[in-house]
C-alpha cells in the first residue's frame, strides 16, 4: 500500500481524512469555527487563532459561547483554508443539530460552527449546544448508543441528547464584561488578530476534575444522546433517547 500524500484539493471538505478517523478536516470559508485549545494539527491557507478574550468578533463570542469556565480552553478560528484536527489519537466523529439540544463531556467537545449556542451545563464536566449546526466529537474508541433504561459508567459517558438539558445562561453583555475583564487582566490591549500557538492536543485536566469535583456515581438512565443528534422527528412522535457512550474500559489508553 503506497503512501497517500495529501493536499488542500484532495483533503475532504468538513469530514474525516481518508482513511483516518483519528484527524478531521474543516473547511474555513469565512465562518469562524470554535476549537478546543491544542486541537490544531496543521493547516493550509490563511488562518488565524483568537483568544475568545482577545478576539476582533466580540459579539459572535459574547452571544454564543455562554461558559466563563471554559472560556480559556477554547479559540476561534477563522480564515480561508483547510485545517485539520485532532485529540489524543481518540477517533473523532461530525454530527448535526437540527434545532435540538445535547448535553457532552467538555474534554470530548472538539469544534463546533458558531451557528449553535454553547452553554455551561449544571452537571460538572459537561457542555450543552443548542440550535442548528455541526459540532465535532471525540472519544476513545467507537462510541456505542443505547437506549434506556440502563446505567452507565460515569467515566464512559459522553453525553445525552433531546432531553432537558438544565443550564447556566450568562447574557451577551455579561460575557462582554467578562472577557474584556480578562483581556485586561493579561495584559492584552489589542481586541483581535492575536495568533496563538497550538500543538496537538494531549490530556488536560478538565476545570471542574482540577477542583476534585468529579463525580462517581453511575449515570441515571435519562441521560441520554442520540446518535444523529437531529430534531427531525414529526409533531406528535414519540420521542427516542439513546445514550452514548464510549465502547471502551474506563481510564484505557488510546491505541498506537
Amino acid at each position: 500500500m503506497g503512501l497517500e500524500i495529501h493536499t488542500p484539493y484532495t483533503l475532504p471538505v468538513n469530514d474525516n481524512v481518508p482513511g483516518n478517523d483519528y484527524a478531521f478536516c474543516v473547511e474555513l470559508d469565512g465562518q469562524p469555527w470554535f476549537t478546543s485549545k491544542g486541537a490544531m494539527i496543521a493547516y493550509y491557507g490563511n488562518v488565524r487563532f483568537e483568544p475568545l478574550g482577545q478576539t476582533s468578533m466580540p459579539a459572535i463570542v459574547a452571544a454564543r459561547f455562554s461558559s466563563p469556565l471554559y472560556s480559556n480552553d477554547w479559540v476561534l478560528a477563522q480564515g480561508q483554508g483547510k485545517l485539520i484536527l485532532g485529540d489524543r489519537g481518540f477517533n473523532i466523529n461530525s454530527y448535526d443539530l437540527d434545532d435540538g439540544n445535547l448535553t457532552i463531556r467538555a474534554s470530548n467537545l472538539l469544534a463546533f460552527q458558531p451557528t449553535l449556542d454553547l452553554k455551561q451545563s449544571i452537571v460538572p464536566g459537561f457542555l450543552t449546544l443548542l440550535g442548528t449546526g455541526k459540532f465535532l466529537a471525540s472519544s476513545n474508541g467507537p462510541v456505542m448508543f443505547a437506549e434506556p433504561p440502563l446505567r452507565i459508567d460515569p467515566e464512559a459517558l459522553v453525553g445525552w441528547a433531546d432531553c432537558p438539558s438544565p443550564s447556566h445562561h450568562f447574557d451577551a453583555g455579561w460575557m462582554q464584561n467578562f472577557l474584556g475583564a480578562a483581556r485586561g487582566f493579561l495584559g492584552a490591549n489589542s481586541r483581535g488578530g492575536t495568533p496563538v500557538r497550538l500543538h496537538r492536543r494531549r490530556d488536560r485536566p478538565d476545570p471542574v476534575e482540577r477542583e476534585g469535583a468529579r463525580r462517581r456515581s453511575p449515570a441515571p438512565a435519562h441521560r441520554v444522546a442520540n446518535r444523529h443528534p437531529r430534531a427531525e422527528q414529526s409533531q406528535g412522535a414519540p420521542q427516542h433517547h439513546r445514550v452514548a457512550v464510549a465502547a471502551v474500559t474506563p481510564g484505557a489508553e488510546p491505541a498506537e
